[in-house]
């Protein structure tokens, strides 16, 4: 039973039959800036399909000609002082511990804490139109959801600095040959697009998908040898857990794959 939030609503939640959540930002006459109550609506809305069985990918989105142009300045000392300490309405915090895998689907602008929650995403599709802006230096605004961490190590701390410091706009064209974005494509395929890798997700095993996030992520975290050996652990953990009925309907499965004719490139 798909579950659908009202027109009005501006953080609408959409659970569709099938295992994919939609989250859309839907407050497109501000470009989708952020109230507080839209962060606290969004980090409820992550703990809420996180623990949602029937959820099995996310999606998150924009309405309208951005993604998400940041927090409404116009009210940024009711969003920044407090709540930023509060990870039951930290819209970041609770993307980083969602279990399900995210995907960001980004058009127009996604600045500064926008920039955040794509940051926060474990797959990023971007139509061509798509910028990414870090305006922290611009608006004597200090970071509080992990940009001025998680850009440098995904595009390195030469780029990040001149990204952060000079608030200079990453073009989609720009941002993949940097690898901060998975695809990109015309603006209108943008959530077909994003709906594809989701579909795919939705078919494999999602108990292993789960695991699979969860080691990549932690081992991002540490050192490499010590990511290497969390692995081992968590293998071994996967393995003796496995009864022998699973082990026989592996086998089952692989034997069912290797039967069939492959297709040719």
């Amino acid at each position: 039973m798909a579950t659908k939030a009202p027109e009005n609503e501006k953080i609408q939640i959409d659970v569709r039959p099938g295992g994919i959540a939609w989250v859309k930002i839907n407050r497109p006459e501000s470009l989708n800036s952020l109230t507080r109550q839209m962060i606290i609506d969004l980090a409820r809305g992550f703990r809420s399909l996180d623990a949602d069985d029937s959820v099995k990918v996310i999606v998150i989105h924009g309405a309208g000609r951005a993604f998400c142009s940041g927090v409404d300045l116009t009210a940024a000392e009711d969003v920044f002082k407090g709540d930023v300490r509060d990870v039951d309405t930290d819209t970041v915090f609770q993307m980083d511990r969602c279990r399900k895998p995210i995907i960001g689907a980004v058009n127009g602008f996604a600045v500064t804490a926008g920039f955040e929650i794509c940051l926060a995403c474990d797959i990023l599709v971007a139509g061509r139109d798509a910028k990414f802006v870090d305006t922290h230096s611009r608006f004597g605004i200090f970071p509080s959801w992990g940009l001025s961490q998680k850009l440098a190590r995904v595009i390195g701390p030469n780029r990040a600095r001149e990204v952060s410091l000079s608030s200079m706009v990453v073009t989609a064209e720009v941002a993949e040959r940097w690898g901060l974005v998975n695809h990109v494509v015309e603006p209108s395929d943008v959530l077909k697009k994003a709906q594809e890798i989701a579909e795919r997700i939705v078919k494999n095993n999602h108990d292993l998908v789960l695991r699979y996030k969860a080691v990549i992520n932690d081992g991002l975290k540490v050192s490499l040898g010590d990511a290497l050996a969390l692995e081992k652990e968590k293998a071994h953990i996967f393995y003796d857990g496995m009864t022998r009925e699973q082990f026989e309907q592996m086998k089952k499965f692989i034997a069912g794959r290797s039967s069939k004719p492959s297709s040719k490139m």
